[in-house]
């Protein structure tokens, strides 16, 4: 199979009597929030959906980038089977607006974007050509969620530190707290400009949430001189495995449902509480270079 960088090349060739388009920052863009975790199997691309549903439901026009390398699952939460993802824009076979799908409740969802840091190895007039593209999508919306890959390794690292926040999502178990604590300090370590926040996911409630990520933000405070928020918790519901069963979003299959109503709280502490943009530069300019 021909790389994405190679793909990429090509496209050069192909477009070569298209005049170039400077890579300007963009004038307006959305904020992103990043949904990284250290472990798998916590929830993450769950809660990186329904939250995007929750930040939709108050008016706001959001886009999930589903950056889960090669292993994305957005589509499938939501019951889609949309063929077209971003390595067909990668390779020139597509625009981008071409392969953004449209998803519930007027979200927008960008699948499989397991080669895009791979834009940094090319040449200046190609890059600037897609990352244009991409500076459009963040200028048509105000949120854009990245649900990146588990684990600490450079890819999850980069499309994590990119965001304006990074939510960092754990459970109560004692390996995935170890890895949240990993995450953090993989972050924090690299001066990564995201605000870090921590979630709590599938709590037995919100005192046992409270209580395990007061004890971590306070170890890596002492030990790590990291600042990190924490989130909030979202309750262990059996609407959640329900929903996913169903291939049908929990804020859409149970609105009312005690993780469901946690999400949403979760969305109105996260744009509430939210700094300033961390650059006016695009979210992909600064991914890639």
């Amino acid at each position: 199979m021909v790389d994405q960088a190679t793909a990429l090349r090509g496209l050069v060739e192909k477009r070569g009597t298209e005049p170039s388009v400077p890579d300007a920052p963009s004038p307006t863009r959305a904020r992103t929030i990043a949904v990284t975790s250290g472990k798998g199997g916590v929830g993450k691309s769950c809660i990186a959906l329904n939250l995007a549903i929750a930040l939709a439901e108050t008016g706001r026009r959001v886009c999930v980038l589903d950056a889960c390398l090669g292993l994305g699952s957005i589509d499938l939460l939501c019951g889609m089977t949309g063929y077209w993802n971003l390595s067909h824009f990668l390779n020139g076979a597509r625009n981008l607006d071409e392969i953004v799908q449209k998803g519930p409740a007027g979200i927008r969802i960008v699948p499989g974007a397991s080669g895009l840091t791979e834009l940094a190895d090319v040449d200046c007039k190609t890059q600037a050509e897609l990352i244009m593209q991409m500076q459009r999508l963040e200028q048509a919306n105000d949120v854009l969620i990245v649900d990146t890959g588990s684990g600490i390794h450079r890819l999850v690292r980069q499309f994590a530190a990119a965001a304006d926040q990074a939510l960092i999502v754990t459970a109560p178990e004692t390996t995935a707290i170890a890895d949240a604590y990993a995450t953090i300090k993989a972050l924090s370590g690299a001066q990564s400009p995201a605000a870090l926040e921590l979630l709590v996911n599938s709590a037995e409630s919100e005192v046992q949430g409270k209580r395990i990520g007061d004890r971590l933000l306070k170890t890596a405070a002492t030990f790590l001189h990291a600042d990190v928020r924490l989130a909030g918790t979202v309750r262990n519901d059996p609407a959640v495995p329900q929903s996913v069963a169903r291939r049908y979003p929990l804020l859409l299959d149970s609105p009312e449902s005690p993780a469901a109503r946690d999400i949403r709280r979760l969305a109105c502490r996260l744009v509430d509480g939210a700094g300033s943009l961390v650059s006016p530069r695009s979210y992909f300019d600064r991914l890639t270079k």
